[in-house]
C-alpha cells in the first residue's frame, strides 16, 4: 500500500519542483524575476510591492509543500506513515488519498484546527 503513496508523493515532488522552475525561468527567484518584468520607472510602486509580496509568498507555500512531501517520504522509509502523529490511529487510505501529506486522522486534525482558530482569535 505504501508504495502507491511513495509514488503518488514522488509524483507531486516532481511537480512542485517543475513549477518552481518554470516560475523561475532559471536560477533567479520570482521575487527577482517580477523586478525584471516590471518597469520600476513607471512610479507604481505599489504594484510592484504587490507582485513581489504574491511571489514571496507562493515561494513559501512551494516550500512548505515540498517540506510535507519530504516529511510523508521519511514517514514512509520509517514504517510510520499512515499513522496519526497525535492519537497514533491509521488514517484511513481515503483521506491519504486526497491528501498524501496528512499527519493526523479526521478528528484529531479537526481538534488541531479549532485549537489553532481559538489561539488565533486571541491576538
Amino acid at each position: 500500500m505504501t508504495d502507491n503513496f511513495a509514488q503518488q508523493l514522488q509524483q507531486m515532488r516532481t511537480s512542485v519542483i517543475e513549477q518552481i522552475r518554470a516560475q523561475r525561468g532559471g536560477k533567479i527567484g520570482r521575487a527577482e524575476a517580477a523586478i525584471d518584468r516590471h518597469d520600476v520607472q513607471s512610479g507604481d510602486w505599489a504594484q510592484f510591492d504587490g507582485e513581489r509580496d504574491l511571489a514571496m509568498a507562493i515561494d513559501q507555500r512551494e516550500t512548505e509543500e515540498l517540506k510535507a512531501i519530504d516529511e510523508a517520504l521519511k514517514r514512509i522509509a520509517n514504517g510510520s506513515y499512515g499513522e496519526c502523529t497525535d492519537c497514533g490511529i491509521d488514517i484511513p487510505a481515503a483521506r491519504l488519498h486526497a491528501n498524501p501529506t496528512a499527519l493526523r486522522c479526521l478528528n484529531c486534525q479537526e481538534r488541531a484546527e479549532r485549537t489553532s482558530g481559538e489561539t488565533h482569535s486571541t491576538l
